[in-house]
């Protein structure tokens, strides 16, 4: 095990592109990965709690942290399936400094601020380093639960896996959790800079149905070197 963590409160907004848009955001050895032909860009906020590595007790203060990521959708040649990160946004300047250096994902700092109120989730991020002034703004109102995800759903949150690139090499690093229990949700409020500052260019509101879970435990494996 490498890291452990909590996610909660996690929504899921998409939109369909075209896989060459998203093809450039690719490690080497990866490509991107499609359903019924369309690739996706996710903008995903949520929590994440009790952090820890290797094994040891959750980290204090710095193991708890609101986050908001800009995601895509990869496959290898061994046919491992992960998540690609264009940006991730963290309250915590440290660990986007190291989560750079050790994992490559390409972290930044923000202020950031969520609120719960009955089924309503509201999330706001302001960027601090880099691109200073970046911002977001999301609000969710939570529905039923989904007893049976479709497959389109189970693609988009069924992973199990990243790709990153480090050290001139790509890597996929294992990921598990039990499944999602996911719930329909609707955003009523989407004021995002985050999409297009990572260099995504989609069109108008999202076009996928949205998608929010209460949050899993999820544990890191060791990296893999992709091509090896």
């Amino acid at each position: 095990m490498l890291f452990a963590q909590d996610w909660r409160d996690v929504t899921f907004i998409h939109w369909r592109v075209d896989p060459a848009l998203v093809a450039p955001f690719m490690p080497p050895g990866t490509w991107p990965d499609t359903f019924d032909g369309d690739s996706f860009v996710a903008l995903v906020p949520f929590e994440m709690r009790s952090a820890a590595v290797l094994g040891l007790p959750p980290v204090p203060y710095f193991g708890d942290f609101l986050e908001t990521n800009v995601r895509m959708y990869s496959v290898d040649a061994a046919g491992r399936h992960g998540v690609v990160f264009a940006s991730a946004e963290t309250s915590r300047l440290l660990i986007a400094l190291i989560a750079r250096a050790a994992v490559g994902v390409r972290y930044t700092w923000s202020r950031q601020r969520a609120s719960v109120s009955g089924a309503r989730r509201s999330w706001s991020t302001r960027r601090r380093w880099p691109q200073r002034g970046l911002h977001s703004e999301i609000i969710v109102e939570v529905g039923d639960p989904v007893p049976q995800p479709d497959d389109l759903s189970l693609f988009l949150t069924s992973r199990w896996g990243l790709h990153t690139r480090l050290a001139g090499r790509t890597w996929w690093m294992p990921n598990h959790h039990e499944p999602w229990s996911l719930h329909t949700a609707t955003v009523t409020h989407l004021d995002d800079e985050l999409v297009t500052g990572a260099g995504l260019r989609v069109a108008g509101p999202p076009d996928v149905p949205t998608m929010y879970a209460p949050g899993v435990h999820t544990v890191f494996g060791a990296p893999v070197r992709v091509g090896s």
